[in-house]
């Protein structure tokens, strides 16, 4: 008797696109086949749907602990799977940030209450690269963070010999936020009170691409792997997409569907962001990075914070927007568009992530791998609505949006927990294990 039949599906299963069942045991997938004759506690038809491996967004802030008004790691990963989200990587920079054991555990016994699979990543800074060698075996760690230009929250590791020595000591992936804070600091006069359009031009081009060629520069002498996180550029996309290798990138939704200065014309400072989004010449380079497979991943930087903070005036207005309810609707509008195929995205939000970060029994729909399911309606039109956000946060940069394609069902270790946009049960997420 098997615990789950998934029939009738179009499932994306080595690389193609095949009608087939999925039956499920104990939470992984034990039969992939015809399973007419097979008796299960539970089937769901999934006609003219399609079945995906379980999706991944590899970057979300859930603030807590510390801003907890804004969002907590359980109402983040209610967001999480009601966008068919079905594991994240949540960021370091709380307060007190994640950047010592006890702080780590603490977040691992938070995240009992979240309803998606998670990971942590660890935070760098000057002092603690003892601990960084440590962090090999360390359950649900899925790297390290650097952050090289100041940004939400109190870490910040950007002089080069310290950054240097976080690489030399890291046993993991070293994902970085790469601005310069040095150029920062001299930008600075470049602000504008109330005029949100400055944003870019403080954070420029060159804030982004020195960094980025330091990170490059220490990591690929030092035989560590690098993951630069929302690379926004046109600079970065050609340089990068010349130092592969162990040096990888990510771009995000929001980068891939405004540009400046629309966004800051209909958003104000809710498009404001770090990095910043930038005019329609980096918003071109980064679709080119997309169709030539040159990013290896998307991620939402999914960063809320309340209304009331985002409606203050530029530059005491917080950067970030939430998104990891939206990214894979946005990316599948993108999709139908023409802009993406559906193959890439998950090769983006799951292939890719298992590959660079040793995620085990996951990403693929195999026999004996876990039962994480994202199925999706590619003909289904959505309205993304402030309030069916989840997040605490209450908004979202696409709110009034309509987009083509959209998960209708959320499936973690074999138990359904969203169906039509509505959540089931309690939360069941586990920290994710690595190679």
């Amino acid at each position: 008797m098997l615990d789950l039949i998934i029939k009738n599906g179009t499932c994306f299963i080595g690389g193609n696109l095949e009608k087939i069942d999925i039956g499920i045991s104990k939470g992984k997938i034990s039969h992939i086949g015809n399973l007419k004759e097979e008796k299960s506690k539970n089937i769901i038809d999934v006609s003219d749907k399609i079945v995906l491996p379980g999706l991944m967004d590899t970057q979300v802030h859930f603030r807590e602990p510390g801003s907890v008004d804004a969002e907590d790691l359980h109402s983040g990963s209610r967001a999480a799977i009601v966008g068919g989200i079905t594991s994240v990587f949540e960021m370091p920079n709380t307060n007190p940030p994640t950047t010592n054991f006890e702080e780590f555990e603490k977040k691992i016994n938070l995240g009992k209450r979240m309803y998606c699979n998670h990971a942590f990543y660890f935070g760098a800074t000057a002092e603690n690269y003892q601990y960084l060698e440590k962090l090999k075996d360390l359950d649900g760690c899925c790297g390290i963070k650097l952050f090289a230009g100041s940004s939400t929250g109190n870490l910040l590791v950007d002089k080069e010999e310290d950054i240097e020595k976080v690489f030399k000591h890291a046993s993991k992936v070293v994902a970085v936020h790469s601005e310069d804070e040095e150029i920062l600091k001299l930008r600075k006069k470049l602000i504008e009170k109330g005029n949100v359009k400055t944003h870019p031009v403080w954070r420029n081009e060159e804030v982004a691409i020195s960094s980025t060629r330091k990170i490059v520069k220490i990591a690929k002498r030092l035989n560590k792997k690098a993951h630069i996180l929302h690379v926004t550029t046109k600079e970065e996309v050609d340089f990068l997409s010349q130092n592969k290798g162990n040096i990888t990138f990510e771009i995000t939704p929001q980068h891939l569907t405004m540009y400046a200065p629309d966004c800051y014309d209909k958003l104000g400072s809710y498009a404001q962001m770090n990095p910043p989004i930038r005019d329609k010449s980096h918003y071109d380079r980064l679709w080119y990075a997309v169709r030539n497979n040159y990013n290896d991943t998307i991620g939402s930087d999914h960063a809320p914070h309340l209304k009331i903070n985002k409606q203050k005036s530029y530059p005491e207005s917080p950067s970030g927007m939430p998104g990891v309810q939206t990214i894979l609707p946005v990316m599948l509008n993108h999709m139908n568009d023409g802009k993406i195929k559906l193959n890439q995205i998950i090769k983006f939000l799951c292939e890719n992530p298992v590959r660079i970060f040793g995620i085990k029994n996951k990403g693929y729909i195999k026999k004996d791998f876990d039962a994480d399911f994202t199925i999706i309606d590619l003909n289904k039109v959505i309205e993304i609505k402030n309030e069916n956000i989840e997040s605490k946060c209450g908004w979202s940069p696409f709110s009034g949006h309509k987009f083509k394609g959209a998960p209708i069902n959320t499936i973690i270790a074999g138990e359904i927990k969203m169906k039509d946009g509505k959540i089931i049960g309690e939360p069941t997420g586990r920290p994710l294990s690595f190679k």
